[in-house]
């Protein structure tokens, strides 16, 4: 399994950007996918994520500012990110579960800053 995010960028606070993560595989319909990001000098840490049901997760941090959603059809998962502030700068990276396998993509990075 392969994964490629994109649409990192730089934002002012306040602003949006939507995330998208492209995936191979043809049970890309069974993956939990999850978002998670890492800011300078701190762990990775867990943003949001969506099974296979469209059942969703989201950190605390980020509960009713971003919104996780997948497109089967596409092999992609995205990641809607609204009232951005400057702590949301990490980088986001997407990572995919298949039975007890789990694939990362690369990261792309998104800076919040006036």
């Amino acid at each position: 399994v392969q994964l490629q995010a994109s649409g990192g960028g730089l934002v002012q606070p306040g602003g949006s950007l939507r995330l998208s993560c492209a995936a191979s595989g043809n049970r890309f319909s069974t993956y939990l996918l999850t978002w998670v990001r890492q800011a300078p000098g701190k762990q990775r840490e867990f943003v949001a994520d969506i099974n296979s049901g469209g059942d969703t997760a989201y950190a605390e941090s980020v509960r009713g500012r971003f919104t996780v959603s997948r497109d089967n059809a596409k092999n992609a998962v995205y990641l809607q990110m609204n009232s951005l502030k400057p702590e949301d700068t990490a980088v986001y990276f997407c990572r995919a579960r298949y039975n007890t396998q789990f694939y990362w993509g690369q990261g792309t990075q998104v800076t919040v800053s006036s």
